[in-house]
């Protein structure tokens, strides 16, 4: 089988990417980055990921421009629903980039991360897969997210400490200086 991947990051590419590859599935990536802010963190992710396409001999599509407005316009007002949007997003880009690749199937290397709402995930990919014509491919590759991080690890690769969107970086990093700076005297 030829298989279109979605990769996020490279960290999240490594347990997914030698999976498949042990099941026999000749895979190509995909790198989504609309919904990564800002602009010098998806240039890290990206830089990240061709430094282990090169180590790993994994073909990457690197998506073309950067539609940060169109991403924010379809998630504005629906900020606590917004990663069903970007979900949907980033299949359906998948999704026709495999179809027009003549591709036999999709997947998502957010099927890897325990952070993720896997189930809204496993529903997308094939309601987008449906509508596109193209088979959405899952595999809950959860059980390797150990594994995935000391791989990373051990490849000195840049590990980002949030999601992607402007959202989920104000989640990450929000609420730990808001506590600090409550934090009494002496005690940050």
């Amino acid at each position: 089988m030829k298989l279109l991947l979605h990769t996020c990051c490279a960290p999240c590419t490594i347990y997914p990417l030698n999976v498949l590859r042990e099941e026999g599935i000749s895979v190509m990536g995909f790198f989504y980055r609309h919904n990564i802010h800002p602009y010098t963190e998806c240039l890290k992710r990206q830089e990240a990921l061709e430094h282990y396409s090169d180590y790993a001999e994994f073909k990457i599509i690197f998506q073309k421009d950067y539609d940060l407005e169109g991403f924010l316009r379809n998630v504005v007002f629906r900020e606590a629903e917004r990663c069903v949007s970007c979900y949907y997003e980033r299949l359906k880009a998948t999704a026709l980039a495999a179809k027009k690749g003549k591709f036999d199937a999709f997947s998502s290397t957010l099927l890897y991360s325990k952070f993720q709402k896997h189930d809204r995930i496993k529903q997308t990919g094939e309601a987008v897969g449906k509508s596109v014509g193209i088979r959405f491919y899952y595999q809950d590759f959860r059980e390797g997210w150990k594994n995935g991080i000391e791989e990373s690890k051990k490849l000195n690769m840049y590990r980002q400490q949030y999601c992607g969107c402007i959202y989920s970086e104000k989640e990450r990093y929000f609420s730990s200086y808001e506590s600090l700076s409550k934090s009494p005297p002496g005690k940050a």
